[in-house]
């Protein structure tokens, strides 16, 4: 797991997919844990404008060609929609955060070659973020 958590971080940009304005949901806390890390990252959701200053997109389609790593942070049924989404635009990395993952959504993306990490690990521990 530590080769593909290395090839993960190894992306110039990041994308938080179910970024929250709400400081205390994963999804803001993820995108902060970028930022305090000095790591060039987008939120991601479809209904928000701005989330800790940043301009959001609505959706994975959006995000710049840099960005070859995502972290996602949606319910497993819509964390299935986004690997199809995210193969189409050529994501080569997704970690999925503890709660977002499926078994359907990991064999998605063994089956497109997408590097995934879904077994539990959390970026924010990785990372070091203080609650």
């Amino acid at each position: 797991m530590r080769k593909n958590i290395e090839q993960f971080l190894s992306s110039s940009a990041f994308g938080v997919i179910g970024a929250s304005a709400n400081r205390a949901k994963f999804g803001n806390m993820v995108l902060r844990c970028y930022q305090q890390n000095s790591r060039i990252v987008y939120p991601v959701h479809p209904l928000l404008d701005k989330v800790e200053g940043l301009s959001c997109l609505k959706s994975i389609s959006e995000l710049p060609s840099e960005v070859k790593s995502i972290s996602v942070i949606t319910p497993p049924q819509i964390t299935e929609q986004i690997v199809e989404q995210a193969h189409a635009k050529g994501i080569q990395n997704i970690w999925m955060q503890p709660g977002a993952e499926s078994p359907l959504a990991i064999q998605k993306c063994l089956d497109y070659g997408i590097n995934v990490i879904a077994d539990g690990s959390c970026i924010l521990v990785l990372l070091g973020f203080p609650h």
